[in-house]
């Protein structure tokens, strides 16, 4: 489903971000992507979402490479992918319902179509009664959660998890981490980046480790080791 072949990525500055890396992800995977700041995570998503683009090799998801996705077709493809950051960027003067709905009027469904996804997606993960509250009524956990709504809404092939525990309590996170679990049980393909050894492990899951721009471990059992 996704590769990435031989990829490289150099600023203008000469800082390399990413060192010849290669690796699949399967279809409905869970994959944990962890490494220190610096080492090239949150380029590799960037790059999987068309916003930065490979010094060298190729990106492709289903067999598109990304970098010859063109710029006015990009905001189509990335309605395949759903993505969820450590900072929550909802909407403060919206309700929990209008940020949800929100991601569905942009990718153009209907009134119809909102209306009933919306409450669907909001009973997943456990805000069917805090719909009508705002932002700034909910805590860190519930905020998440909303962005976690909205992340797969229009359901995506593929979740992006951008350190989605980085800001949560122990509670908080271990709730967070059953979503994303329930999420790719329903067939979703996850990608989570985070520094929680606690989360790697708890997860069992497929672990790849990246220090200076490049993949030094790739463990399908979910082991933490930096």
């Amino acid at each position: 489903m996704i590769y990435f072949d031989n990829v490289s990525k150099t600023y203008p500055d000469g800082t390399v971000a990413v060192d010849g890396v290669t690796f699949a992800i399967e279809e409905n995977e869970f994959v944990s992507l962890v490494g220190h700041s610096g080492a090239g995570k949150t380029t590799l998503m960037r790059l999987l979402l068309g916003e930065e683009q490979p010094t060298s090799g190729t990106v492709s998801f289903d067999s598109v490479d990304i970098q010859k996705v063109k710029k006015r077709d990009l905001p189509k493809f990335r309605q395949r992918v759903g993505v969820i950051f450590q900072d929550f960027r909802l909407i403060p003067q919206k309700t929990v319902y209008e940020n949800v709905a929100f991601a569905m009027e942009v990718a153009g469904k209907t009134e119809e179509e909102i209306s009933a996804d919306v409450p669907h997606v909001l009973e997943l993960v456990d805000l069917t009664n805090k719909m009508w509250n705002f932002p700034r009524q909910l805590s860190g956990g519930e905020l998440q959660r909303v962005a976690i709504a909205r992340a797969i809404v229009n359901h995506p092939d593929l979740i992006l998890a951008d350190e989605p525990t980085g800001n949560l309590d122990p509670v908080n996170t271990y709730e967070i981490i059953q979503i994303l679990k329930k999420i790719n049980d329903l067939g979703t393909t996850v990608i989570l980046t985070t520094h929680n050894k606690g989360v790697v492990e708890a997860l069992g899951k497929r672990v790849i480790t990246m220090d200076h721009g490049k993949v030094i471990r790739d463990d399908p059992t979910g082991k933490y080791a930096l």
